[in-house]
């Protein structure tokens, strides 16, 4: 997806002499969603493209999802925890992709499970933490945060994605310069639970009244999202 004076617009691009095949599975035009087949070969990419409070976005759907629709669509997006969180408050399909509902509030391609009795060591919270999808994209950031589990990495404006303490010990051993670089501890996949105002540029802030454990959704087990790039 790129933007421009003009605006923000989807841009499809294939490498010289590719045979690719592009086909629309299913329009929602009331709802500003499409469905996207791409065929390049013997491989399948589908697309859901649409438009989510603000900005335009894309996002692959995991191949191993049986897709056709929109709504379809949207449904394999969403991880275990979040299916499983919907189905145990029995919503009806309508309720089932707002950004909030009885089941979880989502901003973004983050998802936040409320869990009433969650209980957090005060010491270890966190504040003003970034969550981010470890695309180099813009981070959603948290007022409150604790992290458990998880791996430890150690993040800089050009490791983004964090590295680990071997990595880090041998960039410092090979380049003096590189302890200023503004380095700082983080852990990599751990169970993150979230309070308090979470804000990004692209989408409303909003406010989670109690702890809320957070989940991605499932584009980043689809290969398709290796084509896609988002240019400003």
């Amino acid at each position: 997806m790129r933007a421009d004076r003009k605006g923000e617009f989807f841009e499809i691009v294939h490498e010289p002499g590719a045979e690719v095949e592009i086909a629309l599975l299913d329009v929602q035009p009331t709802d500003r969603h499409l469905l996207l087949l791409v065929r390049e070969g013997k491989d399948k990419s589908k697309f859901l493209c649409g438009h989510d409070e603000r900005h335009w976005f894309v996002a692959g759907i995991p191949e191993t999802a049986p897709v056709g629709t929109v709504r379809q669509a949207k449904e394999a997006l969403k991880p275990a925890e979040v299916l499983s969180a919907q189905a145990g408050k029995r919503l009806k399909a309508k309720a089932r992709n707002r950004r909030k509902n009885a089941a979880f509030i989502r901003q973004g391609e983050w998802f936040f499970l409320p869990v009433p009795s969650f209980v957090v060591d005060e010491k270890l919270v966190l504040l003003n933490e970034p969550l981010r999808r470890g695309n180099g994209g813009k981070p959603h950031w948290t007022e409150f945060c604790y992290r458990t589990g998880g791996e430890t990495v150690y993040v800089c404006s050009r490791h983004p994605n964090g590295i680990t303490e071997a990595q880090y010990k041998a960039i410092l051993g090979g380049s003096p310069k590189a302890k200023g670089w503004g380095w700082r501890t983080m852990r990599r996949n751990p169970g993150v639970y979230v309070r308090g105002r979470v804000r990004h540029a692209d989408h409303a802030t909003i406010t989670l009244n109690g702890w809320h454990q957070v989940v991605m959704n499932t584009e980043g087990q689809s290969k398709a999202m290796r084509n896609v790039a988002f240019l400003d």
